[in-house]
């Protein structure tokens, strides 16, 4: 028999954990067992003391306990290794380990693969890790452990970067740094044979956006003897794509030098010294406020306006300027593909913003296509909110 504390429920608060969804917030709460640490392996039972889940508590937000297991067992480390065997089977049967053309993508996503708090990304047999749970950061000696037994040689580093996603309190115990080895030279990974220069240290997130990686390749179809504007570029994957697609011109608009810089190394890596892309260290806004309206496609991905639920109604309010903007500048029969990346925003709420703008804008709008994360980030049906990246490819007439 298992002695992990347990957490026991209030009448009805159960049945969104019986329909497998793997939060309890803390107002479900009824009683525990004993004073509880933060990132605590805890049992969780409904109200009529039958066991339902089990789960790391966090003391700190509203979501107390993050499930990992809806099965009464032993936490050890066989466990966590079988888990990690399925995410990584899973990345097996979508082709993505021995891939001469491809060898990034996420090996782990949170609540995904059913380990939330847990973030593992994988960067040409280099992987960055980030905590988001303390309960998952305390077992980063047995992650560390465990990957280096199941991808050996295949595996050259393991990086941490959770300084900043771990809650507040616990981000003084978790400094970023290398967890085994250090990488040894530059990384660069390839997607469908582009590219890129990964800084796994000081990039945003773990260096890389390779969610959009299926969305990258679908623009180039739409690029050809086109001029495209990425805006929010960062270090130019739409830009790649679209110079691969066979754009006549491309230009990139992100904010920092740094993102830009990188965004010009990795055009130079694939194409060279060419005179088909210009690269612009501006604020999106100012630069879409003065361009022309001669952009035969536009991608417009910028961060997440709306991190958490009480940001949702001004996240929504700058999507939708911003989206505005573009619909009504973009040149007639021009593409647009728009994303937002904020898990507090649904895909009703991100359909209806841009139906928004585009009537404001008063542009003959259709949807060609409805998109989302690549399939390295799964989405847990249970689960709604880890489908977090939304997308729509629109023509504009």
């Amino acid at each position: 028999m298992n002695n992990y504390p347990k957490i026991v429920l209030k009448p009805g608060k159960e049945r969104s954990l019986q329909r497998f969804h793997p939060w309890v917030f803390s107002g479900a709460i009824e009683a525990v067992t004993k004073e509880l640490t933060d990132g605590e392996i805890v049992e969780v039972y409904d109200s009529k003391k039958e066991y339902i889940a089990t789960g790391h508590y966090q003391d700190e937000g509203s979501i107390s306990v993050r499930i990992f297991t809806f099965e009464q067992s032993v936490i050890d480390e066989e466990f966590w290794k079988f888990k990690i065997q399925k995410a990584i089977a899973l990345r097996k049967t979508l082709g993505l380990f021995k891939n001469e053309n491809t060898n990034a993508f996420r090996l782990i996503h949170g609540e995904g693969d059913l380990m939330p708090g847990l973030i593992i990304d994988y960067y040409n047999e280099n992987a960055v890790i980030q905590f988001h749970s303390y309960g998952m950061y305390l077992l980063k000696d047995t992650f560390v452990k465990v990957l280096s037994d199941l991808l050996g040689d295949a595996l050259k580093c393991i990086y941490n970067k959770s300084e900043t996603t771990l809650a507040k309190g616990e981000n003084k115990t978790s400094q970023n740094g290398y967890l085994l080895k250090e990488k040894s030279s530059e990384i660069v990974i390839k997607e469908y044979d582009n590219q890129f220069i990964v800084d796994i240290e000081e990039g945003q997130k773990t260096g890389f956006f390779i969610d959009q990686r299926e969305n990258r390749k679908l623009l180039e179809k739409y690029c050809t003897d086109k001029k495209v504007l990425n805006v929010f570029g960062y270090t130019g994957g739409f830009s790649v794509s679209a110079l691969k697609g066979g754009a006549k011109m491309v230009h990139s608009v992100d904010s920092s030098q740094k993102a830009i810089d990188l965004c010009n190394k990795n055009i130079a890596l694939n194409f060279g010294d060419t005179d088909r892309h210009a690269s612009f260290a501006t604020d999106a806004f100012e630069f879409l406020d003065n361009m022309e309206s001669d952009y035969d496609v536009i991608v417009l991905d910028p961060p997440a306006f709306a991190k958490h639920l009480h940001l949702r109604e001004k996240g929504l309010k700058g999507y939708r300027n911003i989206n505005n903007k573009v619909i009504h500048k973009i040149k007639k029969g021009g593409v647009l593909f728009t994303f937002s990346c904020s898990q507090a925003i649904s895909n009703e709420d991100f359909r209806t913003m841009v139906f928004t703008a585009a009537a404001q804008a008063k542009r003959e709008v259709k949807i060609l296509h409805q998109l989302s994360q690549g399939a390295d980030h799964p989405i847990n049906i249970y689960h709604p909110e880890s489908e977090y990246l939304k997308g729509l490819v629109l023509y504009i007439d």
